[in-house]
């Protein structure tokens, strides 16, 4: 068992629903965000419903790169054991049409869901390449699968990047004690997507989150969750010509 955890982007969305659930199943949290007092009610929240856990917080702000190395260092010496896996999950969701003007937009989402998220990686790898066990997490998304269009289409490439790097880990680390998976979330509510109105196979926070720990409990090295629709979906996007991907987003 893979018995303590950091999560990154923690304070909201499907990070701190993760919490909840891993918390659930007897998991040791360490939890970062730049919201402290949001963490603050989310570990009083944990420690009162599984008082067996230990549930560690850390305001970290991932654009910060040195700090993230500081963090995860502290985490790994503040619990027992040190950390046994790590979830790249903090992310933004902003972004306009590329010549839009918007560049500042743009950059804010590289900068923080593929350029911090490297930084993570760095950070967890460090930690694991010492001890030569371990398990990352590289939260991606259904967006990764292609190009997409106007304001997502910043996002999407990020998406993509995290996959990639999350792959390229897994061929160097095949067959040893390291593990690396790439989660791809397909539609699920949180306040990442609050303000959309309507999406195909929109699932509640607590249901989509059950199916992406289900697969990082199992240790996949890839999983579309939930699986349905996501799998089938996944080979479809996948390979659909551009006219007919056009016509359905």
């Amino acid at each position: 068992m893979r018995r303590n955890i950091l999560i990154t982007g923690a304070s909201s969305g499907l990070g701190a629903e993760m919490a909840r659930q891993f918390g659930a199943l007897g998991h040791n949290l360490v939890l970062t965000a730049r919201r402290e007092d949001r963490l603050k009610t989310l570990q009083e929240e944990l420690t009162a419903k599984h008082p067996a856990i230990s549930v560690i917080l850390h305001r970290l702000d991932v654009t910060d790169h040195e700090q993230v190395f500081e963090v995860f260092r502290a985490a790994e010496a503040e619990l027992d054991g040190g950390l046994d896996r790590i979830i790249v999950n903090a992310g933004i969701g902003k972004g306009a049409p590329l010549g839009s003007g918007r560049f500042d937009a743009n950059r804010e989402t590289a900068m923080t869901n593929f350029v911090a998220a490297l930084a993570q990686a760095e950070a967890a790898m460090e930690l694991f390449r010492a001890k030569n066990a371990g398990h990352l997490v590289i939260i991606s998304s259904v967006a990764a699968l292609r190009g997409l269009p106007k304001t997502v289409t910043t996002y999407a490439a990020t998406k993509a990047a995290v996959a990639t790097l999350a792959e390229g880990l897994q061929l160097e680390l095949l067959g040893k004690p390291i593990t690396v998976s790439a989660i791809y979330p397909g539609y699920i509510r949180s306040e990442l997507n609050e303000k959309v109105t309507s999406a195909p196979f929109m699932v509640d926070t607590v249901k989509g989150v059950r199916a992406i720990v289900k697969a990082i409990e199992a240790e996949k090295a890839k999983a579309y969750v939930p699986p349905w629709p996501w799998v089938p979906m996944a080979r479809f996007l996948k390979y659909a010509p551009l006219p007919l991907l056009k016509r359905m987003i």
